[in-house]
């Protein structure tokens, strides 16, 4: 006689309720028909097999594998480890599979959690993200390069921007190029828990990054923190990063420049867009994009220039602000007040109001670092103009600027007498 499983059985059930003989059933099925009789009396008659109410060789552990269960936490259960913990410490005989019908009887299966899908409206959300790729053909060189992710999650619109490294300034610069490529910026913008984005935390209890929290601030968005271990909550850009391995690799091509790069994967995945469904309305992504980008919001005529560091510091009455160990002149109207003071690449900017009031170069070996301009022009209603330079300050200025080559010695003479 045949075995027959329990879908099998219920194949039978269905077909013999259909009118085919047993016989037909039986050759369907590769069993006897003396298996499909045996089969279809026991489920006539509700027979149950008695194998289901026996206790397992496991049952009379119970005890020990409930202890075992309580050592081990909220973590991941490891049948096996407890199979071989019960042989070496109680002396059990069994095999891991009636450990497994126990565990499976006795503890059932966490409840599922099923998952909210939400389409976002036009113009609300962007969902960025990185990915890695090693041995990158550029110039001479290769080089490890990442690859900035950035998708309008209504449209699906997306946009790559190659860059170096995955520091802040990296950061921000493919922000400003990736909005420049969609056409503007949306309300949102979902991030992982990089540290350029979130410093402490996660999600939203996760702290924003202070620098990127002002760079968000400027340009007009709200930083949306996914929750930790949940590339779900930002699918649409996992996706698309998941997509350029098989439609935008660079591997195995040889490029002049990272901006010839670049210009290749703007072509790309120009010609996609053209090709790709947009699942919110059936278009086209292009045309969809189209809908959408009249909903964003226009980036400032002055791109912000990258930065990694901004704090706020307070003016001295002399028209300085501390930054890195060294002292900077602001336009001396701005004394005793609090201005934002930005580290770019190579220089400072200090800002108030959103404008920029004074920039200076960054990092060098002088501590102090003045504009002597910022102490020229006519008092404010809060703020009396620093008295003027006299004779000796102004040529003592011109004596500095002077190149050392061309300072005559009348000029010494005449800084004397002016001194006397």
């Amino acid at each position: 006689m045949g075995r027959l499983d329990r879908e099998a059985r219920n194949a039978m059930a269905v077909l013999l309720d259909r009118g085919h003989t047993k016989s037909d059933v039986a050759r369907l099925l590769g069993v006897s028909e003396g298996t499909v009789r045996y089969h279809d009396r026991r489920m006539r008659e509700g027979a149950v097999d008695g194998r289901s109410g026996q206790q397992g060789a496991a049952a009379g552990y119970a005890a020990a594998i409930a202890h075992w269960r309580e050592l081990q936490g909220a973590g991941a259960v490891n049948l096996a480890a407890l199979h071989a913990w019960l042989v070496r410490e109680h002396g059990y005989g069994g095999s891991l599979r009636s450990v497994q019908r126990y565990w499976k009887r006795t503890y059932p299966a966490p409840v599922l959690r099923a998952r909210r899908r939400v389409e976002t409206p036009p113009g609300a959300q962007v969902q960025v993200d990185w990915a890695h790729f090693r041995g990158v053909q550029v110039g001479p060189d290769r080089v490890d390069l990442v690859a900035f992710h950035m998708v309008l999650s209504w449209s699906r619109k997306e946009a790559v921007v190659w860059a170096r490294g995955k520091d802040m300034l990296s950061w921000l610069a493919c922000h400003t190029a990736g909005f420049e490529r969609l056409g503007g910026v949306p309300a949102t913008v979902r991030v992982d828990n990089e540290k350029t984005a979130v410093v402490r935390g996660a999600g939203a209890w996760g702290t924003i990054n202070r620098t990127y929290r002002r760079y968000a601030r400027q340009l007009q968005f709200h930083v949306d923190a996914c929750a930790p271990r949940q590339p779900q909550a930002k699918g649409k850009v996992e996706r698309r990063v998941r997509d350029q391995r098989a439609s935008c690799d660079p591997t195995g091509r040889a490029f002049e420049s990272l901006a010839a790069l670049q210009a290749w994967t703007d072509g790309r995945l120009t010609d996609r867009a053209t090709r790709r469904r947009c699942p919110a309305t059936g278009s086209t992504v292009a045309a969809a994009w189209e809908r959408e980008r009249v909903l964003l919001t226009p980036l400032p005529e002055t791109r912000p220039e990258p930065f990694d560091v901004v704090v706020d510091r307070p003016v001295g009455i002399d028209g300085l602000v501390n930054f890195e160990g060294r002292h900077y002149s602001v336009p001396f109207r701005y004394v005793r007040q609090r201005v934002e003071v930005r580290g770019l690449a190579g220089h400072v900017q200090i800002r108030t109001g959103g404008a920029v009031v004074a920039t200076h170069p960054r990092g060098t070996e002088a501590r102090l670092v003045t504009d002597p301009s910022h102490y020229e022009g006519a008092s404010t209603g809060r703020v009396v103009a620093p008295p003027p330079l006299g004779r000796l300050g102004r040529r003592l200025q011109e004596l500095a600027a002077a190149p050392v080559a061309r300072r005559s010695v009348d000029l010494y003479a005449e800084l004397a007498e002016v001194a006397r």
